[in-house]
């Protein structure tokens, strides 16, 4: 008896096994290096059940407009964004965030929703080093893939403001002052 619940055991284990292999297999793709055929193949998988996989499609994509550089790739990404958003794929405000997130020169990791005295203040470190890690994207997408310098160099020019500003709120929050 505890011979055939192992053999019932292990065949199920290695169904799902194979169940798993064919479901990754079937989302995984090989990206033209053409920047608007590589997101209507990804589109394609999308639609076919693979949304789990929106995030590495993204960063392949990135990737791939990083590897062929032009200054159309911003308008791609964002009519990309809205079409995967209109099928309902992604929520309007994920496809606004990545969109931020590698081709605006505005920060989505501060967007001044809050009190800077009693939320910002507190964990500005924090704050300050996402806003760093996120001028690395701002820097996959603007100048790498986009060709946009001068953006880039504004969203850089950006978060050095916002590093004297936000210290210099924060000492006089600190102080009392504000």
């Amino acid at each position: 008896m505890k011979y055939h619940i192992l053999m019932v055991l292990t065949g199920t284990l290695i169904l799902a096994s194979c169940t798993t292999t064919q479901t990754v297999d079937a989302c995984s793709v090989s990206l033209s290096s053409n920047v608007a055929a590589a997101m209507r193949q990804v589109e394609e998988k999308l639609s076919d059940g693979c949304v789990y996989s929106f995030d590495h499609y993204v960063a392949q994509l990135l990737d791939t407009a990083a590897e062929n550089p032009d200054s159309d790739n911003k308008r791609l990404f964002s009519d990309f964004l809205v079409r995967v958003s209109d099928q309902g794929l992604i929520s309007k405000r994920q496809a606004s965030s990545i969109y931020n997130r590698y081709f605006n020169v505005k920060f989505v990791a501060l967007t001044g929703e809050y009190n800077n005295c009693s939320q910002t203040c507190p964990v500005r470190r924090k704050v300050l080093a996402d806003m760093q890690t996120e001028l690395l994207d701002k820097e996959l997408g603007l100048v790498r893939a986009s060709q946009d310098n001068a953006s880039y160099y504004r969203a850089d020019h950006l978060l050095k403001e916002t590093q004297l500003v936000l210290e210099a709120t924060c000492r006089a929050c600190e102080a009392g002052s504000l």
